[in-house]
């Protein structure tokens, strides 16, 4: 039997937040429900058996020792993990007794709060508005209908004009659900349908205080999973797109309701559903703070990768935040995590409109941004330009010539004035409308953005906005003395049209959103990355149909995918053996800051892993590395020499030239010159400083069919200040005779882990007493009096001020408590810790595998077990284990008190 750790802090106040920022003044209803972690499902447990117990002769064992089970929440029989999932009555005393007599019964291998997480909400940047042209049905298409961009930023295009669509391959994803009946997506489901099984572990009652799960995976309010399953197999559709394997079958695993939110016993059932289903990848969107691979959802996700089926998972969107925040379940040591690239395209979904040339009966679709006043009818004009010159700056910025024709009969063309000239589009407007311009189309001076304009004059009844490509071809075409006549419909019949706008800014980048590594143990996450940023999909019927979205919630389905084709192409499912082609083949990218590429040096590995995947070299590659990174850690378990093996599957002997290119340092900590050392975000401070690597050999032959063994030998950067924990990476290269180009991410950190402070005094990242009145977390003055609602009390005074703990741990936490000792008499009992005389730990404390965001918890004057304080002077006093520290030694906790308050409570 284990004792997980987490068991202490089931219950309770712990708040972890991206920016520990004080709320404002609140009343007691928000003071009540800010006091509770909503993380947890307060009373609700997950335990897994050691070995086949039945949870039904389990829940009668829990009743003969006096412990009430109300719910049966989840029955979790599988191959890779036995357990169940219940709800306890009882108050917090009761049920704190109760999780420690169910943690010491011998079958009991562990037992875990059930914790809520919530998916990602969509990052739309753009939704589709109107359906009415998507067909009631598509009939499957492998074929990839158009060059979509991230197909061809990752080499899919390549893979698919081959014929390969990742047929024959099962994807199991845990997500949201699924609108299964798009006609992109198979319009059924069901045997025989592109979604062919799958499950609802929620189900669809929101309210009930237990899943009442499901068969039918179905979603139409969140759209998430219908997104992401359209990422990896949507077949040709009206938009000219389709998924990156559209001949795999998919699985949806649901776990959540139309609010999005979901806990983490659904998502350890549907991950070992989904192994158990006989999905060939398992694909999940979704994580939650943390950073530890002994995380037990991150446990889980590596069995089943260990157990032979890839894992892929998003390591969440917190890049802002900077180095050392990957989420859970993508820390886990086997399981693939998906970092995000900024699309090179912009699709921007507008309305469509149609043009024909010279009356002839075919036309052609083009997007137009309907402006204001918007068009109310259906229009058929012929065009008319201002000028025939697509780089004017002065498009009727003056009075129109005395020839100019009668203009209310005409769609009038023209270029947008330039920013902050004279001319406006009032200007351009009024000029136009003493012609009797009616409808008016303006074209943008660069493919960067289509003007969103308004307008307004006696005469205009229409304005729109189309693309600078679309208003140069139109010109073009006057110019060459043809008749254009174009044809908008009005704005609630106009169907969806998807325009490719530049990026020339961030387009192929790393994606400042996508969350660094590495985890808390110092292994190297994300492992590559893929386009995230701005990809279009499917997107529920009734929610518009396709959608533009960003995150690595979309680049792990690409990724998913890619690994479904390489598995096609080279015919094996090995998840060590798939993660080794695609990291390897990978194309590392250079450092973006967020303004500037710095092109003479590699982001750091921490960002982006391996860098964007390659799919064809994947594919075809004749050469497996047996690592796809290597870690160094820090300098406490530094080993220099490491040593993989180069296994070569040509039918030749190939000859591999190593080498060695440097990526960013970066720093964990910033140096501001004061004692607390101040974790920084996104961009850490860089360093000029990097490992020097060796080899026993710069050159190595590999034998045709045969395996050679090659020894690094890495000397840490000397240089670099060692307290501020520089990360120091970059990547092992092998050309070969065969023309192969392979790399072998590594990193480390100069420094210990072990010997930094995990919780520190002072208010620039550390330990510190706040109050909730909207002082944007400025410590509160030493004995400054709270006076409080009494808790046991009817009283429900507003704008009460609550003292508030914050806590910003240096690193993630394996332990952290927050304690309450009293400077003056309480009558209390009292425990020693740590030197302290501690009444008892804050609501939510203990807790562990706290991620490096940080913590903060109001006090109401309540404590963990429910006691309510009385009146008094006290201080706040934050424990935590430091990194690799041992919780049993003394010396490997750091200890910091917060300055005294005084309690009052209101008679």
């Amino acid at each position: 039997m284990r004792v997980h750790p987490a068991l202490a802090a089931l219950l309770g106040a712990l708040t972890y937040t991206t920016n520990a920022v004080a709320a404002a003044s609140v009343d007691d209803a928000e003071a009540s429900s800010a006091a509770v972690d909503e993380s947890i499902v307060k009373g609700s447990y997950i335990v897994e058996f050691d070995g086949d117990e039945d949870s039904g002769a389990f829940y009668q064992d829990l009743n003969a020792d006096g412990i009430e089970v109300e719910h049966h929440r989840m029955d979790m029989k599988y191959q890779l993990f036995k357990g169940a999932s219940f709800h306890l009555k009882g108050d917090v005393a009761e049920l704190e007794a109760a999780a420690s007599v169910i943690a010491a019964k011998p079958r009991v291998k562990s037992i875990w709060p059930v914790r809520k997480i919530y998916f990602p909400k969509p990052d739309v940047t753009h939704v589709g508005s109107n359906v009415s042209e998507l067909p009631q049905r598509v009939k499957r298409q492998e074929g990839n209908g158009n060059l979509f961009t991230p197909h061809v930023m990752t080499q899919v295009d390549k893979l698919l004009a081959e014929g390969y669509t990742g047929k024959g391959l099962r994807i199991g994803l845990v997500d949201t659900g699924v609108d299964y009946t798009h006609p992109a997506l198979g319009g059924c489901f069901g045997k025989g349908c592109l979604i062919e099984y799958g499950y609802d572990f929620n189900g669809d009652n929101d309210t009930s205080p237990v899943p009442i799960p499901d068969d039918d995976p179905y979603d139409g309010c969140i759209g998430h999973g219908t997104h992401v399953a359209g990422i990896i197999a949507a077949q040709l559709n009206e938009h000219n797109f389709t998924g990156a394997a559209p001949g795999v079958t998919l699985g949806m695993y649901k776990a959540t309701g139309c609010g999005g939110e979901t806990t983490n016993e659904m998502l350890l059932s549907g991950f070992l559903a989904a192994f158990e289903d006989g999905s060939d990848i398992i694909s999940c969107s979704a994580g939650d703070d943390s950073g530890w691979s002994s995380d037990p959802w991150a446990m889980v996700a590596s069995r089943i990768a260990e157990a032979g089926v890839p894992v892929i998972v998003a390591p969440g969107n917190s890049g802002n935040s900077g180095l050392w925040y990957p989420s859970t379940p993508a820390s886990g040591l086997a399981v693939t995590a998906a970092g995000s690239v900024e699309n090179v395209v912009l699709p921007s979904l507008v309305k469509a409109a149609t043009f024909s040339v010279n009356n002839s009966t075919q036309t052609e679709r083009f997007g137009v941004r309907f402006g204001s006043p918007s068009f109310q009818v259906n229009v058929t004009l012929p065009l008319w330009a201002v000028s025939n010159d697509t780089t004017s700056e002065t498009d009727a910025c003056d009075a129109l010539p005395n020839d100019t024709p009668d203009l209310s009969d005409k769609a009038v063309l023209l270029r947008m004035p330039t920013s902050g000239s004279d001319c406006t589009t009032a200007t351009q407007v009024k000029n136009l409308a003493d012609k009797g311009a009616r409808y008016v189309l303006w074209y943008s001076q660069t493919n960067s953005n289509i003007p969103d304009v308004y307008a307004s004059g006696e005469s205009i009844e229409a304005v729109a906005g189309i693309p600078s490509e679309q208003g140069a071809k139109f010109i073009s075409l006057l110019n060459e003395g043809s008749t254009v006549t174009v044809d908008i419909n009005d704005w609630s019949s106009a169907g969806l049209f998807i325009h490719n706008l530049d990026n020339p800014i961030t387009g192929g980048y790393t994606s400042r959103s996508s969350s660094w590594g590495p985890t808390q143990e110092i292994d190297v996450k994300p492992q590559v990355t893929t386009p995230g940023g701005d990809i279009l999909s499917t997107y529920p019927l009734n929610l518009g149909g396709y959608a533009v979205l960003s995150g690595t919630s979309m680049a792990t389905p690409l990724l998913a995918a890619i690994f479904a084709l390489v598995a096609e192409v080279r015919g094996t499912k090995d998840p060590q053996v798939l993660r080794s082609l695609i990291s390897s083949t990978a194309k590392p990218n250079v450092w973006f800051d967020g303004q500037t590429a710095h092109n003479d040096i590699l982001a750091p590995v921490a960002q982006q892993g391996a860098g964007l995947a390659q799919a064809w070299e994947a594919a075809h590659a004749t050469t497996i590395l047996s690592e796809s990174s290597i870690s160094f850690n820090d300098s406490d378990h530094f080993v220099a020499e490491r040593t993989f093996t180069i296994q070569n599957t040509a039918a030749e002997d190939v000859t591999y030239i190593l080498g060695h290119t440097k990526a960013l340092t970066m720093y964990t900590f910033s140096d501001n010159g004061a004692d607390v050392l101040s974790t920084t975000a996104f961009p850490n401070p860089t360093a000029d400083g990097w490992a020097e690597l060796s080899f026993a050999s710069d050159e190595i032959t590999v034998p045709a069919g045969g395996v050679s063994e090659v020894t690094v030998t890495l000397t840490p950067p000397q240089s670099l200040n060692a307290t501020l924990l520089p990360i120091y990476s970059g990547y092992i290269t092998l050309n070969s005779t065969n023309e192969e180009s392979l790399v072998l991410p590594y990193l480390g950190v100069f420094g210990s882990l072990h010997d930094t402070p995990i919780v520190q005094a002072g208010y620039d990242g550390g330990v510190f007493l706040t109050d909730t009145n909207g002082h944007f977390n400025i410590p509160s003055a030493a004995n400054t009096t709270f006076t409080l609602n009494r808790p046991d009390s009817n009283s429900s005074s507003a704008g009460v001020i609550y003292p508030k703990l914050i806590i910003w741990p240096t690193l993630g936490a394996p332990t952290l408590r927050a304690d309450l000792i009293a400077l003056t008499d309480t009558g209390l009992p009292t425990t020693n810790w740590k030197g302290y005389e501690t009444l008892g730990p804050l609501a939510g404390f203990p807790a562990t595998l706290v991620p490096r965001n940080g913590a903060s918890s109001w006090f109401y004057g309540v404590l963990d077990d429910g006691t309510i304080v009385p009146e008094g002077t006290y201080i706040f006093v934050t424990s935590g284990v430091r990194v690799f520290g041992d919780a049993s030694k003394e010396e490997d906790w750091d200890v910091v008190e917060t300055v005294p308050f005084v309690l009052k409570y209101k008679s």
